[in-house]
């Protein structure tokens, strides 16, 4: 049998291959290149980008957990100028795909962001991160009310005409709603899901494992809520692409995703372990297309029979 078409589209975008860097855990896509070649990957989501840099949270802000992780990194970031004129020239010359996540305390910072890139070349798409659990402000109460969020992913679309991806919240009250009204807005792409709001405690010391008490659990604890999550937004707006993340270890749990409703993927947690993570994942989803018959990965979007 030939090898596999493991090309995708993802709305208007065209990528090589389904698997790509979820923000914040592949630094701007360039620390971990020497372990995992960025242009390999079907795009890199770059660490979120606000208008100015910001510090994050106070340590510690990672800690372990059964089949997962808890973080609360609270956004630090480089921000928007450093990114433009340090990271993203090389990023360019290497032929990444860059996906630009996007956030801020304001509507206003969001379109800051976006406009400042607008200004370079080599920028695929935007991903509005209005779902992240481990800031004061901004984050989930945008991504919490349908009738903020509608506005707020409208202004980032008068600012662009790159597709413009909107990363959902899993805490989110009602989910469906709230990807409504990401749509309605002008997104091009819904990205789900973010992290779920936990937490971990020291039995020793008798405190929290975090600074700020809570975090966000990712990790393959996450998975089943994940593809239940996307399986759902893809039954209630089923012409509307997605991309999927949460848990994702291996390349059967990217076909999960896909035949739940995903036309791509974002692996994160993932790679703290097993920095050659997505390459293993990109060869084993191969294999999988091979042994199964699969030309086009197309065939598994939304293939799932219930």
């Amino acid at each position: 049998m030939s090898a596999p078409d493991l090309r995708v589209a993802v709305g208007d975008l065209l990528l090589a291959n389904p698997v790509l860097a979820a923000s914040g855990t592949f630094g701007y896509g360039l620390e971990l290149a020497d372990l995992c070649a960025p242009e390999a990957l079907g795009a890199v989501v770059t660490k979120g980008l606000s208008p100015a840099p910001r510090a994050g949270a106070p340590m510690p802000r990672i800690a372990e957990t059964s089949s997962g992780m808890l973080n609360a990194i609270g956004l630090e970031n480089i921000g928007v100028e450093a990114f433009c004129s340090d990271k993203l020239p090389e990023l360019c010359r290497l032929g990444v795909v860059v996906v630009v996540n996007v956030f801020g305390e304001s509507p206003r910072d969001y379109v800051h962001v976006i406009e400042r890139c607008e200004a370079e070349d080599g920028i695929a798409a935007y991903e509005l991160n209005v779902s992240c659990p481990n800031v004061s402000s901004g984050g989930m109460e945008f991504g919490h009310d349908p009738d903020l969020l509608r506005t707020l992913t409208s202004l980032c679309r008068r600012a662009t005409e790159k597709p413009l991806w909107v990363k959902l919240s899993p805490n989110a009250p009602n989910l469906v709603e709230t990807a409504r009204a990401a749509v309605d807005g002008g997104a091009d792409t819904l990205s789900l899901i973010n992290t779920i709001r936990a937490m971990a405690i020291d039995p020793w010391r008798r405190r929290p494992e975090l600074a700020r008490t809570f975090g966000g659990l990712s990790g393959p604890a996450i998975l089943p809520i994940a593809l239940r999550m996307v399986h759902e937004v893809h039954r209630e707006l089923p012409d509307v692409p997605l991309v999927g993340l949460g848990g994702i270890e291996s390349g059967l749990d990217v076909v999960r995703f896909l035949l739940a409703g995903a036309s791509a993927v974002q692996v994160g947690t993932a790679t703290f372990r097993r920095p050659g993570a997505m390459v293993e994942i990109l060869d084993e989803l191969a294999e999988y297309c091979r042994q199964t018959g699969v030309h086009e990965l197309s065939e598994l979007t939304g293939a799932l029979e219930v």
